[in-house]
């Protein structure tokens, strides 16, 4: 089922023009989102006559984190909606390192907030610590769903921490974070019953628009719009194929995929329909412009999940979130620059895409250790022949490569003057980003998607 180059040479002609400027959306985003939080702490400030003494002081504290905990909560789920402008514009991996950042915060606010309350209602009413915290968890109202609710959100700090994520499968990792949904729900109750600040008034009143609405997006872009798309789509699989060592390609089939105008470079959360597969939705790039008739996704086998897609039979149902992510032709700054597509492993799969349809001259460098680890070197040549991106093969280990700036200055000529789009393993990635930096590359022509969090 290889694609034939019409739809190629199609795409490179709708090629999607940029609607808004360079950076725009994420620019308003945060923006929106500064003015939000200064906003919550006006809340504080109107409803603040006066600070006096350390109880106060410890009690300011607590309702100035508590406020934006509860500010902060809704704003983090918004950012992993799937809301299409932001997933196209911003991007997946930096919404994605968005909401970690701000899940950090998140937690270290709650925990200032437990803390710094506790210990000032302690001091006002002359109780010691531990008195205090029984008497505000059995006896405040709905205090116990919010004991409920930092412990599950702690909890899923816990498991979202660096170290402790590295140890988890994707899928563990995935159900457990679901966690954060119903800390969420439970800590809303509490925010209102005990939080001075939104005892009512416009405080009370745009607070309860913004979890409902958060809920109604939620609801909209990761629930009903998947189901009604899936039912649209009835995507399949038609075909699984071995591309190299522990690593296959798979061809879906379905109705009307023109209707998901998916672009090259982007990826879909696919979940196959299979016992050992249905209840996981990972993340796979095309490595290949979508297709009128269908869709190619190649996959490495790095855990239980990737590896069973060898194995998937024919006509296996398949649900597919998407199309995600900024790693597009939209990226492209204009001006004629050349563009550089830089990939190890199988970060080459977007990459392969993006080759047969970016326009102006283009160079791929595909970094592997063997030779056998090379993806796609057949079609690769041919794209090479058809359009006339050239196409290098760094080979060996990093003593026999040497500097990656310098190899790669050796293979592409002016090298700085490129627009870079970069995606690989992590480490990978962060050291070809030195290097093109080192090489005189601006960082904003460096487009680069990664979800190591």
């Amino acid at each position: 089922m290889t694609a034939p180059s019409a739809p190629a040479r199609a795409a490179r002609r709708a090629a999607p023009r940029r609607a808004l400027p360079p950076d725009a959306v994420r620019r308003g985003a945060l923006a929106l989102v500064a003015l939000g939080a200064l906003g919550v702490l006006a809340l504080w400030w109107a409803d603040t006559p006066r600070v006096a003494g350390a109880a106060d002081w410890l009690t300011g504290a607590g309702r100035i984190t508590g406020l934006l905990a509860g500010y902060a909560a809704p704003v983090l789920l918004l950012l992993m909606a799937r809301i299409p402008l932001l997933e196209r514009e911003v991007g997946a991996d930096r919404l994605a390192r968005w909401h970690a950042y701000g899940g950090r915060y998140l937690v270290a606010l709650v925990t200032v907030h437990v803390l710094t309350v506790i210990w000032g209602y302690a001091l006002t009413d002359g109780q010691g610590l531990w008195g205090q915290t029984v008497e505000m968890v059995f006896h405040f109202p709905d205090m116990l769903k919010a004991t409920a609710a930092t412990l599950l959100l702690l909890g899923t700090g816990a498991v979202s921490a660096r170290a402790a994520r590295r140890r988890l499968g994707y899928e563990t990792w995935y159900y457990l974070h679901l966690a954060t949904y119903l800390a969420v729900a439970l800590g809303f109750a509490h925010q209102l019953s005990t939080g001075a600040e939104l005892a009512g008034g416009p405080a009370r009143a745009a607070w309860y628009p913004l979890y409902f609405g958060t809920a109604a997006v939620l609801a909209w872009y990761r629930l009903l719009r998947p189901y009604l798309r899936d039912r649209r789509h009835r995507l399949e699989v038609a075909e699984v194929r071995a591309e190299g060592p522990g690593v296959v390609s798979v061809f879906l089939t379905g109705r009307h995929l023109d209707e998901l105008r998916a672009e090259p470079g982007q990826f879909f959360r696919l979940q196959f329909v299979t016992p050992q597969l249905r209840w996981a939705a990972n993340p796979y790039s095309l490595s290949a412009p979508p297709h009128p008739r269908f869709l190619r996704f190649t996959v490495k086998d790095l855990g239980s999940h990737s590896a069973a897609l060898a194995r998937l039979a024919p006509g296996t149902k398949v649900r597919a979130e998407g199309p995600y992510g900024a790693f597009t032709a939209r990226r492209l700054h204009g001006g004629g620059a050349p563009v550089l597509l830089l990939g190890a492993g199988v970060g080459v799969t977007p990459l392969r895409a993006l080759a047969e349809t970016l326009p102006g001259r283009v160079t791929l460098v595909q970094r592997a250790r063997r030779a056998e680890d090379v993806l796609f070197r057949r079609e690769l040549a041919a794209v090479a022949e058809r359009r006339g991106v050239r196409v290098h093969e760094l080979l060996g280990g990093r003593a026999e490569v040497g500097e990656l700036g310098a190899a790669l200055g050796r293979l592409v000529p002016g090298l700085a003057r490129h627009e870079v789009y970069l995606c690989g393993p992590e480490e990978f990635a962060a050291d070809a980003v030195r290097a093109l930096r080192a090489a005189g590359v601006r960082a904003s022509r460096i487009h680069h998607e990664s979800f190591a969090l």
